[in-house]
């Protein structure tokens, strides 16, 4: 990743020297040259300046196709395990011991009582969060789905059909917090894990499983034999922004924005999504 954006900042610096030996400097190449100039300072300010930096990190571990195990079932693999690698190529910290796997409720409280540094884990910016934590600016997006099971769908073509109906979250996301404040009139069964929620849905226990538009199309495409699917549209957009959370402790907020929006304007993270994601 370095290698190419060192590559991409020689080009344009190669460029403009090209056009000022044929050429009078004019105002606008002159602005050209000042904005490459301030490119080339974000990056050297921010390479490496986190060495000898030791950061507690946290993620899930059952949210594909974002944090999930590889199938040796020890290994962590996905989207954000690829993205805090980059970060690292980029920044030169270090990771205490290793991630920490934990489900969502325990991720975020050990987020809001400084027990750790960062979480990488599909983590959602809502209000409530930001009360306890900092985020980095949004890595990507998306809305949430209702899946229901294939042999019995309940009359339920979306959303809007969840009235009277028994709905599976997974604790403490997006789902969770949507279903708590628009669900009024459905049986909301909160589980610990989505993986029990989606088992739930799969034994007819539940009549349907709220879950973010990603994660629901990963489960479906990497289940053999599953009774799931998506019905409807997607709803609540906007409202899932992924981001990495920073404990209020941490002071490398800074840095580790800066290093994500680079890897955003170079292409990395939407080559992380082709890869993860589609």
């Amino acid at each position: 990743m370095k290698k190419k954006m060192f590559a991409a900042l020689l080009s344009v610096t190669m460029t403009v020297t090209i056009l000022a030996g044929c050429q009078k400097t004019s105002d606008n190449s002159t602005a050209v040259s000042k904005a490459d100039e301030n490119t080339k300072t974000e990056t050297s300010d921010v390479e490496g300046s986190m060495k000898g930096v030791t950061l507690k990190v946290g993620t899930s571990g059952l949210f594909g196709p974002f944090s999930y195990y590889d199938e040796d079932g020890k290994t962590l693999i996905g989207y954000d395990l690829d993205l805090l690698a980059d970060l690292q190529e980029i920044l030169g910290f270090d990771i205490d011991n290793e991630i920490q796997a934990m489900d969502y409720s325990a991720l975020t409280t050990s987020l809001a009582g400084g027990k750790l540094d960062i979480g990488a884990a599909a983590l959602c910016a809502t209000d409530e969060r930001k009360e306890v934590m900092n985020f980095t600016d949004t890595y990507c997006d998306s809305g949430q789905v209702v899946m229901i099971n294939t042999e019995n769908k309940n009359d339920i073509s979306g959303v809007d059909d969840l009235s009277g109906k028994k709905v599976a979250v997974e604790k403490g996301t997006a789902s969770h917090m949507y279903a708590t404040k628009n669900l009024a009139d459905s049986e909301v069964e909160v589980h610990d894990t989505i993986t029990t929620a989606y088992e739930s849905l799969e034994q007819e226990k539940v009549d349907a499983v709220l879950q973010d538009g990603p994660g629901a199309a990963f489960y479906i495409k990497t289940t053999a034999d599953t009774k799931l699917e998506v019905i409807g549209e997607e709803f609540n957009q906007g409202q899932a922004p992924y981001a990495i959370a920073v404990s209020k402790d941490c002071k490398y907020l800074e840095q580790i924005n800066t290093a994500l929006n680079m890897l955003q304007k170079d292409g990395t993270l939407d080559e992380l999504y082709a890869k993860w994601c589609e």
